[in-house]
């Protein structure tokens, strides 16, 4: 099943499962952009799946104002450049109210939304803005990398009480995994290849170029250890450390651009959770400072890629 179908299947399955699932955004009961929502509205009816204006501000108030009254709508904004309309919703209200109200009210909100450099569609629809989300206390931030998990933490993020930034990326969509019968939390990491040099931190789609990164500096005798965090807030950080303390070193790489990405914060929670056992400053791998560029060879070079994550894990090990 690739990652476009489980989300299909994740909604579809809670849907089925709870009444109060809604479903809402710019041509949803059609299938949306990318066709997520693809047989919803046949399904459950244009009540449940509902097409709204284009106005994300608007909706996402919608969605919070029906959270209250005990629905648990899931918003989809096509791109998360897009989630900056909403923001005051989103920042002020949906992640604020539980504390304000002091848990007399909550919000089980979920928005869906696509990130990510992909297709060259230029600085308006290819960012990672992550950062910003989980740097609001209220919020949980979920960036899933495979099919897998797709399915199982949107399932999650849906029963959750509270407000829920679903990022997928859109590189992604048509990545084909096995699903599984894991018990999926938010807040749990996952070590996607064992290894006893590096512990590399790979978000989102950065986790399988990690991979294929990894299967390289195999052949030099090098053997990283991928972990994928997969929720950004909460954080695991004791998977993340315990893996550090085996491993005495890591690179944390991040498709956002490294000033004030996620990556930074990671690394500062690693290095006072392990800093007896690192052996190297913590790495950090991701975009360049700069708006994406729209060019296909220059957003090539813009994204790290599989030559890059091999030549940090170098540097980090000091060999040539």
């Amino acid at each position: 099943m690739n990652f476009l179908q489980a989300i299909n299947e994740a909604l579809l399955e809670e849907m089925k499962a709870d009444p109060c699932v809604y479903v809402l955004g710019e041509d949803v009961a059609v299938g949306g952009p990318y066709g997520a929502t693809k047989g919803l509205a046949e399904e459950f009816g244009e009540n449940r799946v509902i097409n709204t204006p284009i106005s994300e501000g608007t909706v996402v108030g919608l969605a919070i104002g029906a959270a209250l009254q005990g629905l648990r709508p899931v918003v989809e904004i096509m791109f998360v450049d897009f989630i900056t309309l909403a923001m005051d919703q989103l920042v002020n209200h949906a992640a604020k109210l539980r504390y304000m109200s002091g848990g007399q009210l909550c919000v089980p909100l979920t928005i869906r939304t696509a990130c990510g450099v992909s297709g060259a569609w230029g600085a308006h629809h290819s960012q990672s803005l992550e950062a910003w989300l989980a740097h609001v206390p209220g919020l949980k931030v979920v960036m899933p990398s495979t099919a897998a998990d797709a399915e199982g933490l949107l399932r999650a993020a849906i029963r959750d009480d509270n407000p829920v930034v679903f990022v997928e990326h859109r590189a992604l969509y048509y990545q084909a995994d096995e699903l599984t019968s894991e018990n999926f939390e938010l807040g749990r990491a996952q070590v996607r290849r064992p290894g006893r040099d590096v512990s590399v931190i790979a978000i989102g789609r950065m986790a399988r170029v990690a991979l294929e990164a990894a299967d390289e500096l195999a052949e030099s005798g090098i053997e990283a250890e991928v972990i994928d965090p997969r929720t950004l807030q909460p954080l695991d950080l004791e998977a993340l450390a315990a893996s550090v303390r085996r491993t005495n070193r890591a690179l944390v790489i991040h498709e956002a651009v490294v000033p004030g990405g996620i990556g930074a914060e990671i690394a500062a929670q690693l290095q006072a959770a392990a800093f007896d056992y690192l052996d190297a400053p913590i790495g950090r791998l991701g975009a360049p400072f700069a708006p994406v560029p729209a060019g296909p060879s220059l957003e090539a070079a813009y994204v790290p890629g599989k030559a890059a994550v091999v030549a940090a894990v170098k540097r980090l090990l000091g060999t040539p």
